[in-house]
C-alpha cells in the first residue's frame, strides 16, 4: 500500500499528457464509477473501505471548460449512495447535483444513474464526493477543469501538476459512528488519522510505508491542487522551506498571494504555485494539521508526506527521521488554535478582477437573508437517556430550524408541484429573536430547536445576500458553509454580531473572493452575495458532516426565468426513484 500515492500521481500525470490545457475544442467526456468495497490496511488495521473503482481516493475526473460530462455511477454496495460534483454550478441541471433527497433520490443497490451536465464558464480545481450519510469519508476525488485560455498567472514554465487531497482515516465504520451519534445524542467518535492522498504518513503507528511522496526537480515551478476532503476538520497545510503562491480558490482565479501556510476548510480547494528553489537531493516535509475552534474532542494529530528533490541525498534512519519530522512540523505549521493566522489568510484572498476574468459581484441587492448558525442542546425525550452535555441531545440549526431531509427528492416534488408533505416555503429570513448572538452563555440558555424541511424562494436573477451569523451556543466555532448550484462573493466578514446599519458600509464590492464554500469566522459572521441565476432547488449546509447530520442546513429555490434558456431542464429518464 505504501506506493499508492506515487501511483496516483503517475496516473494523474498521464491524464495531463493526454488532455492538455488551453484547448478551445469542447467535447463529451464519459466516465464510469463503480461504488464498491475494498480491503485496505492502515494504522495496523485492515478494514472494508468504501471506494470508487477500487481506488481510495477515487479516480480523477479531468475535463475542459465547455465540455459536456457524462458519469455513470453504478452502486455495487448494499447501501444507497449518491455523488456530488462539489462546486459545479449545474446550470439548469440540478438533477445532477447529487445531495440525497434534495435533488435526487439515492441510487439503490445494484442500480445505476448517469450524471449529465455541461461545464460552463468554470475552470480550475474542484472535487467530487459521496453525498449520502457519511460516505464522503472515503468516496472522494479530484475534479479538474482545464481552461480555454492560458493561465493568467506567471511563474515560468509549469513543470507538472500535483494533486494533494487531504482526508481523514477512520478505523471505525463511519456509518456506525453517525448512527451511534444520532441514537445517543452525544458527540461522535473522532477519526484516527489525517491523510495526504489517502496515506497517513510516518507519525502514525504502522504507517511509515503509507507515506505520500512527490518527486520534483530543482529550479522548476509546480502547480499544487490542494483539496480538503476531510469529514469534520478544517486544516492548516504547508511545505517546509517553501513559499506557496495562491493563484486560485474554489476554481476561481485570485490575485497572487505568497504565504508559508494556508487554512483550507472541508469542501474548499486552493491551487498554489510551488517553486522548487532548494538544492537537488533535498527532502522537505508536506504537512497538514487541524485548525481547531471547537470544545468538542478532535483528532489532535498531523499527517506528513515528503517533497523529494531528484539527485543524491543523505540517508537518515527511520527513528531519527521520525523525530526530526515531528520537530519540523511544529515549526512549519501555525498553532492549531491560531485564529489570527486564519483571519489574515482569509482576508488576503481577493478575486483576480481582470478584464478577462471580471469580478461580477452584485453591488446592490434585492433580498437579504440573515440566519444564525447554532449548535443546540435539545431536551432529552421522556424515558430516554441522552449522552450530550447535562443529559441532553446535540443538534444544530439555522435560525433555530434543524433541517430534516424528506423521504423523497425536494427538486422532483418541486418540479411536479407536489410539495405537500415534502417541504414548505416558510424558512425565517431573519432571526425570530434578537439577542447577543456571540455573547450569550454557552450552556445556560434554552437552545431547543424546531425541526422541518423549510426553504425560501427567490425570483430568477435576484441579487441575493445571505449573512451567516455565528452564535456562542455550546461553543463559538468556525463553520464551513457550502452553497450548491451557485458561486458567491464573500463581501464581508467580522467577529461579534452583524450590524445591518454599519457593517455593509465596510463591504468589499471591488474584488471580494468568489467561492462555493466559506469558513464563517469563529464567534463572528460572514456576508455573501449571489447572482441567483440558476433555476432549481439548492442546498446550503455546513461541510462538517457531524453538523449537517445534526441539522445545520437550509435550502432555497430559484424560480424559472422568462426565457426557455432560463428554466430547469426536464428530469432525466434514469433519475432514481425513492
Amino acid at each position: 500500500m505504501g506506493n499508492f500515492g506515487f501511483l496516483m500521481i503517475s496516473t494523474f500525470l498521464v491524464l495531463i499528457a493526454t488532455l492538455l490545457p488551453y484547448s478551445s475544442a469542447s467535447t463529451t467526456r464519459r466516465f464510469h464509477f463503480n461504488v464498491e468495497w475494498k480491503k485496505v490496511t492502515r494504522l495496523c488495521h485492515t478494514k472494508q473501505l468504501l471506494t470508487v473503482n477500487g481506488q481510495y481516493p477515487g479516480p480523477a475526473v479531468v475535463v475542459h471548460e465547455g465540455d459536456t460530462v457524462e458519469i455513470k455511477v453504478t452502486n455495487r454496495i448494499a447501501q444507497n449512495t449518491t455523488i456530488h460534483w462539489h462546486g459545479l454550478r449545474q446550470y439548469r441541471t440540478g438533477w445532477a447535483d447529487g445531495p440525497a433527497y434534495i435533488t435526487q433520490c439515492p441510487i439503490r443497490s445494484k442500480q445505476s444513474y448517469t450524471y449529465r451536465f455541461k461545464v460552463e464558464d468554470q475552470r480550475g480545481t474542484l472535487l467530487w464526493h459521496a453525498h449520502h450519510s457519511w460516505q464522503r469519508a472515503s468516496v472522494y476525488g479530484t475534479f479538474i477543469i482545464y481552461p480555454r485560455q492560458p493561465y493568467p498567472f506567471s511563474g515560468g514554465h509549469i513543470q507538472s501538476e500535483i494533486p494533494i487531497i487531504l482526508g481523514e482515516w477512520w478505523n471505525d465504520d463511519v456509518d456506525k459512528v453517525e448512527t451511534e451519534m444520532m441514537k445517543t445524542g452525544a458527540g461522535p467518535k473522532i477519526s484516527d488519522a489525517y491523510t495526504l492522498n489517502g496515506l497517513p504518513g510516518p507519525l502514525y503507528p504502522c504507517s511509515t510505508k503509507d507515506t505520500f511522496t512527490a518527486n520534483v526537480d530543482a529550479g522548476k515551478t509546480y502547480i499544487l491542487r490542494i483539496i480538503n476532503a476531510a469529514l469534520n476538520n478544517e486544516l492548516f497545510f504547508a511545505v517546509a522551506n517553501h513559499t506557496l503562491t495562491v493563484v486560485e480558490v474554489d476554481a476561481v482565479y485570485t490575485k497572487p498571494v505568497d504565504i508559508k501556510a494556508i487554512m483550507i476548510a472541508p469542501g474548499q480547494t486552493t491551487t498554489v504555485l510551488l517553486r522548487t528553489d532548494q538544492k537537488s537531493g533535498g527532502e522537505f516535509l508536506i504537512a497538514a494539521t487541524p485548525y481547531v475552534t471547537s470544545v468538542f474532542p478532535f483528532n489532535n494529530s498531523t499527517t506528513v508526506g515528503f517533497l523529494r528533490y531528484s539527485g543524491k541525498s543523505k540517508s537518515v534512519n527511520s527513528v531519527n527521521r521520525r523525530r526530526l519530522t515531528a520537530l519540523s512540523t511544529r515549526a512549519m505549521l501555525p498553532d492549531m488554535l491560531d485564529t489570527k493566522f486564519e483571519t489574515r489568510f482569509s482576508d488576503s484572498i481577493k478575486s483576480l478582477g481582470s478584464e478577462k476574468y471580471p469580478c461580477k459581484v452584485p453591488t446592490a441587492i434585492d433580498k437579504r437573508v440573515i440566519t444564525t448558525i447554532s449548535l443546540n442542546l435539545q431536551d432529552c425525550p421522556p424515558n430516554r437517556t441522552c449522552g450530550g452535555f447535562n443529559g441532553k441531545r446535540y443538534f444544530a440549526s439555522m435560525n433555530n430550524i434543524s433541517f430534516v431531509r424528506p423521504p423523497i427528492s425536494i427538486l422532483e416534488s418541486y418540479y411536479k408541484k407536489q410539495s405537500k408533505g415534502v417541504f414548505t416555503l416558510d424558512f425565517p429570513e431573519s432571526p425570530r429573536n434578537r439577542f447577543d448572538f456571540t455573547g450569550v452563555s454557552p450552556v445556560k440558555e434554552n437552545m431547543n430547536t424546531e425541526f422541518g424541511t423549510r426553504l425560501f424562494e427567490v425570483e430568477y436573477g435576484s441579487r441575493l445576500e445571505i449573512v451567516f451569523q455565528g452564535t456562542s451556543f455550546l461553543n463559538i466555532e468556525n463553520h464551513p458553509l457550502h452553497v450548491h448550484g451557485h458561486n458567491f462573493f464573500v463581501v464581508g466578514r467580522g467577529f461579534g454580531n452583524f450590524d445591518a446599519e454599519k457593517d455593509p458600509a465596510r463591504y468589499n464590492l471591488v474584488d471580494p473572493p468568489e467561492r462555493n464554500t466559506i469558513a464563517v469566522p469563529t464567534g463572528g459572521w460572514a456576508a455573501i452575495r449571489i447572482n441567483a441565476d440558476n433555476p432549481g432547488v439548492w442546498f446550503i449546509h455546513c461541510h462538517l458532516e457531524e453538523h449537517t447530520s445534526w441539522g445545520l442546513a437550509m435550502g432555497f429555490i430559484v424560480k424559472d426565468g422568462p426565457l426557455p434558456s432560463q428554466t430547469l431542464l426536464r428530469p432525466p429518464h434514469d433519475l432514481p426513484k425513492c
